[in-house]
């Protein structure tokens, strides 16, 4: 049986910085087609955060380039997502999901970013 399970999550000053882990178990990270970090505000849809493929392909939206980095260590079959110059409008909880060929869910780490 997949897992996936977020962590990192916390409160932090407008500016501040937070690293979200994803770990796996029941499957190795680098088996899946895509590992993805995907944020939500209750009452808006998913916005795609960042991603990355097996092949090592990295897209991030358009709301976080520049500001974000995720990158997976496959030893430790995690995939984290470092957030530099957090603002309030980061505050969300955070997503994430392994892909390929079937799609597996974590709980989500709440992020909350104070003014």
């Amino acid at each position: 049986q997949v897992k996936v399970v977020e962590s990192g999550g916390g409160l932090v000053q407008a500016g501040g910085s937070l690293r979200l882990s994803c770990v796996t178990s029941g499957r190795s990270i680098s088996t899946f087609d895509s590992m993805v970090w995907r944020r939500q505000v209750p009452g808006n849809p998913h916005e795609l955060v960042a991603s990355i493929t097996s092949g090592g392909g990295i897209n991030y939206g358009d709301s976080v380039k520049g500001r974000f980095t995720i990158f997976r260590d496959n030893v430790k079959n995690t995939v984290y997502l470092q957030m530099n110059r957090l603002m309030p409008e980061d505050t969300a909880v955070y997503l994430c999901y392994a892909h390929g060929p079937r799609t597996y869910w974590g709980q989500g780490t709440q992020v909350t970013v104070a003014s």
